[in-house]
């Protein structure tokens, strides 16, 4: 059963300014809003708890049915509601930081009457510091400015507003034809010159613009056929979740939105992950961003040239903040009474081996996009390969960033081996100077190592970590990276072992069947089943690789949005939302079906597979 206060994840919709975000509910209320960065604390929580965590509610006063919609080709949402009286629509709009003149501070609400007359309540609850803060409210010439913590708020609308239990109403009129604008300054933009109408109309110029990147009429782009506005859509929601100052992208938006309900495994993903690099990288280029692909490499090559390798964190906050201890919340009930909340991810201080792969196909990528290294550039990746060869036979925690003891993960073996290959790649290729004779001699060492240890004959398959049976859905990652060619009886009875195991229904697959030390289950990993999709597009599979994937888009949102995983058996998105990783996966599916189909992607090759390398659908 349900709890009727709270808001199905997939419901929402989500809005932002490329510095933060909102989350906006198709009952016209804000349920979700850190300010003044995405990892900032929340000033609007209602999706993390009803009564304590505020709200920011436009919708009618009487019965409605709500439904929304992004403007084609933008990020600009609209909830429209159908009344007893008539139909209203409320547009929810950030300008975005650096690409529009207009305050990027101030969240636009534009209500229009398109039939009969509405009234719509305006209530504002703002809980500033996710709830901690005493809040204070004070009227202006404008309308009533709420403080708490260090912030400020004011709130503009066209009809009296009440102030009451920490709590501010009104009642907005609305006939047919009439348009009213609420607006929500907060600090840094109470008093700035505003001109709704202008920043609407640009921040609609802007996101079309940057879509044109992907448009697929007559450019032979990868991304034609049926899943081409799935895609840019995915694009449109990377780049929200990219932080305009630093190029950083975060995970997600939001912190805790459970993997189970009523269980602990509630997770702040508000931060980047060096791990998402080189799928990131990918996903950008590919999608015709180079432009953002590259300034994304370019921040986290900045982050690993400032510290030794052994330095390195997994995660890392989207203006470079090493510091993310992990707080719980005790004062939040959590979304759907799932707790703790947690703000914070100690995951930082984890060793995963992992990561260092993964940087170095991210490496590869950008290169193949025609960006050249500059002597301390190179000097950071060399370094970084150099590093990979001393701990490479190491236990770390692993790509899942299990909480218990480290672990002899396949997978970070594997990355341990690409971190080799793509920088005697990238040396061999590019000139520079790297000691590739002892790189090769390690990478063989690697290699080695895993075919002995990681492939489990009786198991039939790559098994997690060395010492278990369990599975892992990065097996299916091993020809995908280029460890070994799809055609290979390992791979592919590894394939076959994980839709055994771990695939739920037509396309739905789990992370893992080992225990990871955690209480409750988790629902199917998205990005999992993506990868399931691209090994058996790249294995020859064709057409069952494109129904599984057509399956899998019909647990996509009605607004193109995924959170984290999905509930098999309800259908319902969980965990964080939207997700990076999930939207890369979808991406990047895209890009590999176009490829076994002949398309040409407009940026660098596929990551991993050379062109030409993929199973032949008549041999596979």
């Amino acid at each position: 059963m349900t709890d009727g206060r709270f808001t199905p994840i997939e419901e929402y919709g989500f809005v932002g300014n490329l510095e933060t975000c909102a989350l906006v509910a198709p009952n016209g209320s804000v349920d979700w809003f850190p300010f003044p960065h995405v990892e900032g604390p929340s000033i609007l929580a209602a999706v993390l708890d009803p009564d304590r965590g505020g709200r920011f509610r436009v919708s009618p006063t009487g019965p409605f049915e709500g439904s929304q919609r992004y403007v084609e080709r933008t990020n600009v949402l609209e909830t429209t509601f159908d009344a007893a009286g008539g139909t209203a629509t409320v547009t929810d709009f950030f300008p975005p930081a650096g690409k529009v003149d207009h305050p990027k501070k101030v969240l636009y609400r534009k209500v229009d009457c398109t039939e009969g007359s509405v009234d719509l309540q305006v209530e504002y609850e703002p809980k500033f510091d996710y709830g901690r803060a005493d809040t204070a409210f004070v009227r202006t010439e404008k309308g009533v400015r709420a403080e708490g913590a260090d912030e400020r708020t004011l709130l503009e609308v066209p009809t009296d507003l009440d102030v009451a239990d920490d709590r501010v109403t009104g009642t907005l009129a609305v006939e047919e034809g009439d348009t009213e604008w609420v607006l929500l300054r907060c600090t840094g933009a109470e008093d700035a010159d505003t001109d709704p109408e202008g920043a609407l109309a640009d921040t609609i110029r802007y996101w079309r613009e940057w879509v044109e990147t992907c448009r697929d009429e007559g450019s032979g782009c990868i991304f034609e056929g049926p899943w081409h506005d799935l895609a840019v859509r995915s694009g449109l929601a990377l780049k929200l979740l990219t932080h305009e100052e630093t190029g950083a992208i975060a995970a997600a938006p939001t912190t805790s939105l459970p993997e189970d309900i009523g269980g602990v495994r509630n997770w702040d993903y508000r931060f980047n992950w060096l791990r998402d690099a080189g799928f990131t990288v990918q996903a950008l280029s590919s999608l015709g961003n180079a432009e953002g692909a590259t300034e994304y490499f370019e921040w986290f090559v900045d982050l690993c040239r400032a510290d030794d390798p052994e330095a390195i964190q997994p995660l890392y906050g989207l203006h470079g903040d090493s510091d993310l201890d992990e707080t719980e919340l005790d004062h939040l009930d959590g979304y759907r009474n799932s707790r703790p909340v947690r703000i914070g991810n100690d995951a930082a201080d984890q060793t995963q081996l992992d990561i260092y792969g993964e940087l170095l196909l991210a490496v590869d990528e950008v290169l193949q996009l025609g960006r050249e290294l500059d002597d301390e550039e190179w000097e950071t990746v060399r370094n970084i390969v150099e590093y990979v060869r001393d701990v490479w036979d190491e236990p770390d925690a692993g790509i899942w960033e299990v909480r218990g003891a480290e672990r002899q993960f396949v997978y970070s073996k594997v990355m341990c081996w690409v971190a080799l290959d793509r920088g005697i790649d990238v040396a061999t290729t590019y000139g520079y100077e790297a000691p590739v004779d002892e790189w090769r001699d390690t990478r063989e060492t690697i290699e080695e190592d895993v075919l002995e240890n990681g492939y489990d004959e009786d198991v039939g398959a790559f098994v997690q970590a060395y010492d278990t049976d369990a599975l892992d859905a990065t097996g299916l990652l091993i020809p995908i990276v280029g460890f070994l060619p799809f055609d290979d009886e390992r791979v592919q009875n590894t394939i076959e072992a994980i839709e055994d195991r771990l695939l739920e229904g037509e396309v739905l697959v789990r992370r893992y069947d080992g225990d990871d030390g955690l209480p409750g289950d988790e629902g199917a990993f998205v990005l999992c089943s993506c990868w399931l999709i691209d090994a058996l597009a790249l294995s020859g599979r064709i057409e069952e690789a494109a129904d599984r994937f057509e399956s899998l888009t019909e647990y996509v949102s009605s607004l193109g949005l995924l959170a984290e995983e999905v509930d098999a058996d309800a259908g319902a998105q969980l965990g964080n939302y939207p997700q990076a990783f999930s939207h890369i996966g979808l991406v990047n599916s895209t890009l590999y079906l176009g490829h076994v189909r002949g398309y040409e992607s407009p940026g660098a090759e596929p990551m991993g597979v050379r062109l030409g390398d993929p199973v032949d659908p008549e041999d596979g």
